[in-house]
């Protein structure tokens, strides 16, 4: 059986563009990345300190506390009532979830995968894994017959869009006619900024006014990364139909894929305490108040970005134009070819840097010229 093949690592192309920005007098500013940079709250850190003494074999299903948790998160914080523990599942982060999902669910030569347009590529590489095909589409009319998994980002990667709860219904009802199942990818639904999702979380694909109370064929996964500071503890979950958290237990349960003891019981803390959450969207907030409209000084453009950790920004030149501009202040930006053919022109900006190096990023970006015509 001939394997398709995966592309490479697209990280690499970026390396010369360190290395310039590097050599900026006051050195790099790295909003490439959306590695948060401020610390674990202390609860969470406590939690872990105190659950090290993890001597069994952990489920995979994870602790009954746990799930419990991950039920009362969705009631709280998505809208979401009446899941039951065994509609949940903890994941060893969300992007290894997101990359072998298609796999997990059995996907094969002749299906198709739809991702969003600009996406967030182990969307592509998961349907690559499973020898299944990918496709780009934000318009359910143009879904092939042939889909079995249609993942939605809200808010997206890296352009920040959200879907409203009839955009999601649309995208429910064309999955159901399909057979597919649809996931929507939600780990910045913490971080809206504009509109009525400025402090409220955003709408989420389980939620009852896009499901009716009927979660069949429907799941979301959200990452504790963004809104807590886990990136490095590799904290996720998701929730929904309860026949599909069956099949992937089962296969995960095979595979020893379970989430280390201690990193569950700091979960459990942090699905229970918002006041951190709050305090972290607060940070994000004041520093995309002073990066945005630097931003639109230096003669770039801002499209959506309306949640999220980035600015999706463009000043009408090849994206890696505007990279080489940016990395000759010190600024290192991702460029949108990374996320597929929707970005020729755009690059992101990322909110996950300190206070001190979001403000020399706002100066620098002051000083860039526009570029004329």
């Amino acid at each position: 059986m001939a394997l398709q093949p995966l592309p490479d690592y697209p990280w690499d192309l970026m390396v010369p563009y360190a290395e310039q920005a590097r050599r900026h007098p006051d050195g790099i500013v790295d909003l490439s990345i959306g590695s948060p940079v401020d610390p674990t709250p202390g609860l969470i850190r406590d939690a872990l300190r105190a659950a090290t003494d993890a001597h069994a074999y952990p489920t995979t299903v994870g602790t009954p506390e746990l799930r419990q948790a991950i039920v009362d998160w969705f009631a709280r914080r998505r809208g979401v009532d009446g899941l039951t523990l065994d509609a949940v599942l903890p994941t060893i982060g969300s992007k290894e979830l997101v990359a072998l999902l298609a796999f997990l669910l059995g996907l094969g030569a002749g299906d198709t995968v739809v991702h969003p347009v600009a996406a967030y590529p182990s969307y592509a590489v998961g349907a690559a894994i499973a020898g299944a095909e990918a496709f780009a589409s934000d318009d359910p009319a143009e879904w092939p017959e042939s889909t079995r998994l249609v993942w939605l980002n809200s808010p997206g990667n890296p352009d920040g869009r959200v879907l409203s709860v009839d955009e999601l219904r649309t995208a429910r009802a064309r999955a159901r006619e399909l057979g597919a199942v649809l996931v929507g990818d939600e780990c910045y639904a913490e971080l809206g900024w504009e509109r009525e999702w400025s402090d409220t979380p955003t709408p989420s694909v389980l939620d009852p006014r896009v499901t009716d109370g009927d979660t069949e064929g429907v799941l979301a996964i959200y990452s504790l990364s963004k809104q807590s500071n886990l990136a490095g503890y590799r904290a996720a979950f998701l929730a929904g139909d309860e026949r599909l958290v069956r099949r992937l237990v089962t296969v995960r349960q095979h595979a020893g894929l379970m989430l280390p003891a201690p990193l569950q019981a700091a979960m459990v803390a942090a699905l229970g305490d918002d006041a951190h959450v709050a305090e972290q969207k607060a940070r994000y907030r004041a520093r995309r108040e002073v990066l945005l409209p630097a931003v639109r000084e230096a003669g770039f453009r801002v499209d959506r970005s309306e949640a999220g950790l980035y600015l999706w920004i463009t000043e009408g030149q090849d994206a890696w134009v505007s990279i080489d501009r940016l990395a000759s202040i010190g600024v290192l930006a991702g460029p949108g070819v990374f996320y597929g053919e929707a970005g020729p022109q755009h690059v992101r900006l990322s909110l996950t840097a300190t206070d001190e190096r979001i403000a020399a990023a706002a100066a620098r970006l002051r000083g860039l010229r526009p570029i004329s015509g």
